[in-house]
């Protein structure tokens, strides 16, 4: 029987399904081997050599290759139609070889499919062919790129920027993107503008809204009201006149649908109708590919498959009628510079299939393919056919007009599938406009000025920050999600509410890297090699050229950076942050005196947690401040005195704190209080300073003995006790914060004597699980799901695998189970690989 290898357990099963008996299909388990992450993994001084390790978690994958090959002496290799699954079956071919199981009359064949259905898997295996040589290289070339970058400037980084974790080829230029559009944000100085709306009526009483366009007999610009009395003026001038309709005007117009999914698009979407990251999204897809249920998932396509389109327009006159179909298929061309990942686009495997009838148990994925499903048959639906109305209403006189927009949709086309998301909503005039004509009468029910300020650019989200790369042409559609997940792991850039926030230390690190190797985090430069590299995959350039061009300058500017003292390098980027760090204040003194003691001068500095302002008298000065600057949301403020000690608000890397006093030699850990989730921080005052550094608070004497306690913990507000006679203490969540201060004993005492009646997993009786799976299908021994203290899991034996949160543990399959546990299991080798044997 040939052996055919896949990357995944979950692919094996569906493609085993459809080859049949006749096959055994295996998983590599994804990448097999890597660059081993040490120095001289890539060698520019031989020919950019490259040594290659199999990974400890690997080798057992290999082995059952190399074992089925013993009986059948034929491989087919059929991972992923891309790059990185062309380098998988590379990698795969290389390392069986290299232990002897591939021989010189074994068979070895490449085959690619675009969707895990019968069809495309018999199609493919018709035509086999071998691995491709230029996409290999594309891959080492990239692959030795990111090496290059990696390990010799994050070891620069680590050196000069104390706190600074790592820089990347793409994912440097992606933060850079983050923290330019911050201080865009922080230097924006926002403008005043007025505009003026009325409410008026029709001759038969139909309300409707306009808003002022002409004033004076001129057209109004968006700044020519500038200010509130200019608007009062305004709204007289509409007030005292007559008004009547001078000009009603319908044109129609259509709206055309979106084309199908491509990676980036379909990340977009996810994010701005899910709220679904870059990494969760391309997750949940792997999931529908693996399941036969998508086309490939990581694609710059957006053409469709003469069939699929046929099937499309069949499931659209089934479900909407004739109407809904054009006269003839909709033809979406590919835009993509790079062909190697222009493959089809993001569809639906079946377009009659509709998310009901996919029969997905999984919440992501359900959501995910209706999205899929409903782009793909909207891309090829008829035309939404709308009729835009805009009335004139003026004076007789001409000194003032008001404009009132409005459309009508006459016919809703692909609109009664699917409407694309926006990043930013704008007012679109949509409303439905009552029926008028030239000469009717306009009554004034209210006439309104409105004020409004220049917005600054928004936060970038997922979806624009990945749009934003598109456009510039940095990275690929297999690197968004994990570059984005990348800086957010390192800590550079947080994500609230949906929007990428950048940390002080991600500021810190793009200031460097702007400063001292701008060349390399340069969007052009960026954005021109990896066209480079794309020329690589089509074979039209060689890749140890492009390695070679690179690394000529990027060495230079490494050893002439390395030279460098930390203190000048906090110097350099002292001035350059100058405007940032120390604006002018208020009262016109010097901005760069120390707020706190009025003598030291404030400096840039940097520790573990990232950059921040410090008073250059330390230690006898232990002012401190974000680089955010004077009144950000760190800065700290005396709330008032108490015994002789000033009581501070600060904000540390775990958030706001109140803290008794400053460090000294005596006292070097003086008491502090983080603030209680809910207290604003800017609501604070001393009193409320002094009642959280009085915790824990004593509530009273337990009957049995001993004191009851309440305080704020690591999991939120408590009461505590503990018996004469047990051997630790007994802890119970209370629900409002406000619980620590004003629990009374009654309460306690009987939350506490609930506690030890119920002692939950605190007992000695084993916990039941949530659901029986049954026994694990290779290895044996049941696989149950449990609830834990940080949430539900799944357990084998001793792993124990936590359950992504978007995953109900009800819908836990034992295909999810054994693919979760066989991801513990190869973290916890990788973990035991780091850290190697300890010492005796």
């Amino acid at each position: 029987m040939p052996v055919v290898v896949v990357e995944s357990p979950a692919k094996a099963k569906t493609i085993n399904k459809y080859l049949g008996s006749d096959y055994t299909v295996l998983a590599s388990y994804g990448h097999v081997r890597d660059l081993p992450p040490k120095n001289g993994s890539v060698d520019p001084d031989n020919g950019f050599d490259m040594v290659w390790e199999v990974a400890n978690d690997s080798k057992k994958h290999v082995k059952a290759i190399a074992d089925a090959l013993k009986d059948d002496n034929e491989l087919i290799l059929a991972t992923d139609p891309d790059r990185e699954g062309e380098a998988i079956s590379w990698h795969l071919q290389e390392a069986l070889t290299k232990r002897r199981s591939i021989k010189k009359d074994t068979a070895v064949s490449r085959v690619t499919f675009n969707a895990i259905t019968k069809e495309a898997i018999t199609e493919a295996m018709r035509h086999p062919r071998q691995v491709d040589g230029d996409l290999v290289e594309a891959y080492l070339a990239r692959r030795a790129l990111d090496y290059l970058v990696g390990f010799n400037l994050s070891p620069v980084l680590w050196r000069k920027l104390p706190g600074a974790r790592s820089a990347g080829r793409v994912q440097s230029v992606c933060l850079r993107l983050i923290v330019e559009r911050e201080m865009e944000i922080e230097a924006f100085d926002p403008r005043e503008y007025w505009s003026v709306k009325a409410q008026l009526e029709t001759p038969r009483g139909q309300a409707f809204e306009a808003r002022l366009t002409t004033l004076a007999g001129k057209r109004l610009e968006k700044f020519d009201i500038e200010n509130e009395t200019q608007a009062e003026m305004a709204v007289q001038a509409v007030r005292s006149r007559d008004l009547a309709v001078q000009k009603v005007e319908a044109k129609p117009s259509s709206r055309n649908p979106s084309p199908p999914f491509m990676t980036s698009t379909l990340q977009q979407e996810a994010s701005r109708k899910f709220g679904m990251g870059a990494r969760q999204c391309m997750n949940t897809a792997q999931r529908l590919y693996e399941a036969g249920l998508i086309t490939y998932m990581r694609t710059d396509g957006i053409d469709m498959a003469p069939e699929a389109v046929a099937d499309a327009r069949g499931a659209i006159e089934t479900r909407y009628g004739k109407d809904y179909v054009p006269a003839s298929a909709r033809v979406y061309k590919n835009k993509a510079k790079n062909a190697q990942e222009a493959h089809e686009c993001i569809r639906p495997t079946e377009m009659s299939k509709s998310p009901a009838e996919a029969r997905i148990s999984e919440a992501d994925q359900k959501k995910l393919y209706d999205l899929i499903w409903k782009r793909t048959l909207a891309s090829q639906m008829e035309a939404a056919r709308l009729e835009r109305t805009s009335v004139d209403i003026g004076s007789a006189d001409g000194q003032v007009v008001l404009r009132a927009n409005g459309q009508v949709i006459l016919f809703d086309g692909f609109l009664a599938v699917y409407e694309e998301g926006r990043d930013d909503v704008v007012d679109d005039d949509d409303k439905r406009l009552p029926q008028m004509s030239e000469g009717d009468a306009a009554r004034k029910s209210l006439v309104n000025p409105e004020q409004h300020f220049t917005q600054p650019p928004p936060r970038y989200t997922e979806a624009t920050l990945v749009k934003r790369m598109e456009e510039l042409g940095i990275g690929r559609p297999s690197t968004y999600a994990s570059v984005i997940s990348t800086i957010q792991d390192r800590e550079y850039v947080r994500k609230e509410k949906n929007r990428l926030i950048p940390e002080d230390k991600g500021r810190i690190v793009t200031i460097f890297l702007l400063n001292f190797f701008r060349k390399y985090v340069g969007y052009e430069f960026t954005a021109n090699l990896e066209e480079m590299l794309d020329d690589v995959s089509a074979g039209q350039r060689d890749w140890k050229e492009v390695l070679s061009g690179f690394w000529r300058d990027f060495h230079k500017a490494i050893e002439e950076t390395s030279e460098l003292r930390i203190t000048e390098v906090l110097d350099v980027l002292d001035d350059v942050l100058a405007p940032q760090l120390y604006p002018p204040r208020e009262d016109g003194s010097d901005p760069r005196v120390c707020p706190k003691c009025g003598e030291g001068r404030l400096h840039l500095k940097t520790s573990r947690t990232g950059g921040f302002v410090g008073c250059g008298n330390y230690p006898d000065c232990t002012y401190t401040r974000p680089i955010a600057g004077e009144g950000a949301d760190g800065d700290e403020r005396v709330l008032g005195e108490d015994q002789g000690d000033e009581i501070w608000l600060k904000s540390g890397r775990f958030g706001p704190y109140v803290q008794r006093g400053e460090p000294t030699p005596e006292n070097k850990k003086p008491p502090r209080a983080s603030l209680p989730k809910g207290w604003d921080k800017e609501a604070m005052d001393l009193e409320k300073a002094l009642t959280l550094l009085s915790l824990p608070r004593e509530v009273g004497e337990h009957p049995e003995g001993g004191t009851i306690k309440s305080n704020f913990g690591r999991f939120g507000p408590y009461v505590m006790h503990q018996r004469p006679d047990e051997a630790k203490p007994v802890y119970v969540n209370l629900k409002d914060p406000d619980d620590v201060f004003q629990v009374g004993m009654n309460r306690a005492v009987e939350m506490l004597a609930e506690k030890r009646a119920n002692p939950g997993r605190g007992g000695r009786t084993a916990a039941k699980p949530l659901k029986e799976l049954g026994e694990h299908p290779s290895e044996g021994g049941p696989v149950n799901v449990m609830e834990g203290r940080y949430g539900p899991y799944v357990k084998w034996g001793k792993v124990n695998a936590t359950i992504p949160k978007e995953t109900e543990p009800a819908d836990v399959t034992m295909e999810k189970a054994v693919e979760l546990i066989a991801e513990k299991t190869a973290k916890k080798g990788a973990g035991k690989k780091a850290g190697g044997r300890k010492k005796a």
